[in-house]
């Protein structure tokens, strides 16, 4: 007879096995965090190894943010060796500093002698000289070298942003002799796109592009494949026009050579990418007055500090087109439709000026609008602005007759608004090309002066030409 036997299903060893980590928005499930949280305090290393090694860097990153401050460094802890330190640059650099200043320093120079040069200098550069040494210190000589002459190029440069590995070949080499050197050295970059020719002293002579290198048969010497053309990239360049070299030139890397010429490193376009999003958001964060370099996870004190000076520099410029509404005190107790009607004109120059700003700032960032066709944008956009301004003088001059049953103020209202938008308009491009020529960040200071603009005007206009048409003193 046949005994009923229960059969018991082995518990799954890995909880998170089947659990998506984004949902389909791509946005990180709480429930996957929360499960990562419950590891991590119950020191459950086996699992934490298993989804820190399956992690994508840019994803671990993400993991590390949404966790506590205290899971962020226990995670690091646990994991040891398993923890992929590239990630900590992924992440909003309070959370970075905050992490590295928790962490042994044996820990994090462990983790930087697995990354490449120009990821350890990210990894470092946040933190302040003695952090710095102490991590340094434990790593050795020929590494430490290496990292510690990048960060001495200063901040934004191509010396910051460079990787020093590479490869470099002489020029009387033969192409299997290349190919040989490439297969049988084991410690080259992680990914490079072409090799270097550099003469004894390792002044650069040229590149050669991996594919046509492969496409060569062996006995042709290297000289003769050499890009005597090629881009190259001076180690001091700031990295805003290394990134723009990039996009002009469709580039994948570029050589950074020293001031002699000396090849010192190579830039690739990941780290490009990171460079031109830097950019892109700072010069966001400029237009709306933010100058801090303001992460999401800092303090509501460095927020607040960060952001007082240009709210400051905002009310004084508001104080003064509030002057001129002081101007014209006794003809808005004639007439109240004025001060309800004024605001109107201000915000409309405002917002047109913002618009004409906003392309200006971004065509001088990418050297799009230059000496050579200055004249003819601010022509364009002055023709911009009375275009609107017309088509707007008939639509608020109407919706002002109906409102307040004045025939005149139509009239007033709509000239009003035909000046204001045309000085917002030049407002918008002057402002900033002579910020640009006077070597003050446009993005940064543009917005107040141009707001001030139209606000004076806007209200002097307005109030200036409803004085003359309805006689007001």
């Amino acid at each position: 007879m046949a005994e009923n036997i229960d059969v018991v299903e082995p518990a799954e060893a890995n909880p998170l096995a089947r659990m998506p980590m984004r949902d389909e928005e791509g946005q990180l499930r709480p429930e996957f965090v929360t499960e990562i949280t419950r590891a991590i305090r119950a020191a459950d290393r086996p699992l934490l190894c298993e989804v820190v090694a399956e992690l994508h860097e840019a994803d671990l990153g993400d993991l590390i943010e949404a966790l506590e401050p205290d899971d962020r460094v226990t995670l690091v802890e646990i994991t040891g060796t398993d923890f992929d330190f590239s990630a900590l640059n992924e992440v909003d650099e309070t959370v970075r500093e905050e992490i590295l200043e928790e962490l042994e320093p044996e820990t994090v120079a462990e983790g930087v002698r697995e990354l490449e040069s120009d990821d350890a200098v990210e990894l470092l550069e946040s933190l302040d000289e003695e952090d710095q040494e102490e991590i340094l210190e434990k790593l050795p000589a020929a590494e430490r070298e290496d990292i510690e002459r990048s960060l001495l190029y200063p901040e934004n440069s191509a010396g910051r942003r460079m990787q020093t590995e590479f490869i470099a070949v002489p020029p009387d080499w033969k192409v299997g002799q290349a190919i040989d050197y490439m297969r049988d050295t084991p410690d080259l970059p992680d990914r490079f796109y072409e090799i270097y020719v550099v003469d004894a002293d390792k002044h650069l002579l040229g590149a050669v592009p991996l594919d046509v290198l492969l496409r060569t048969r062996r006995p042709v010497p290297v000289k003769d494949l050499i890009e005597e053309d090629r881009r190259r990239v001076s180690a001091l360049e700031d990295q805003e026009e290394v990134a723009r070299m990039f996009g002009k030139y469709n580039l994948v890397a570029a050589p950074v050579v020293d001031t002699t010429e000396r090849l010192v490193g190579v830039i690739t376009i990941d780290d490009v990418v990171d460079v031109i999003e830097e950019e892109a958001d700072e010069d966001l964060k400029a237009l709306g007055g933010v100058t801090h370099p303001e992460e999401l996870s800092d303090t509501v004190w460095t927020i607040a500090r960060g952001r007082f000076n240009w709210l400051l520099v905002n009310l004084a410029t508001a104080f003064l087109a509030s002057s001129v509404l002081g101007l014209f005190e006794g003809q808005l107790e004639k007439m109240v439709a004025l001060a309800v009607l004024a605001p109107i004109v201000a915000s409309q120059g405002g917002n047109a000026a913002t618009q004409t700003m906003t392309v200006a700032v971004r065509a001088l960032a990418t050297r799009e609008l230059g000496a050579f066709n200055a004249t003819r944008v601010v022509l364009r956009e002055t023709m911009v602005g009375l275009v609107n301004g017309l088509a707007f003088a008939v639509i608020t001059g109407i919706a002002a007759v109906a409102w307040f049953k004045i025939p005149g103020l139509g009239i007033v209202i709509g000239l009003a608004i035909i000046c204001n938008l045309v000085a917002g308009a030049l407002g918008g491009i002057l402002i900033p090309m002579v910020l640009e020529r006077v070597r003050a960040d446009p993005a940064v200071a543009s917005g107040t002066f141009v707001t001030t603009v139209t606000d004076v005007v806007g209200f002097f206009s307005f109030l200036g030409i409803a004085t003359l048409w309805f006689g007001l003193q």
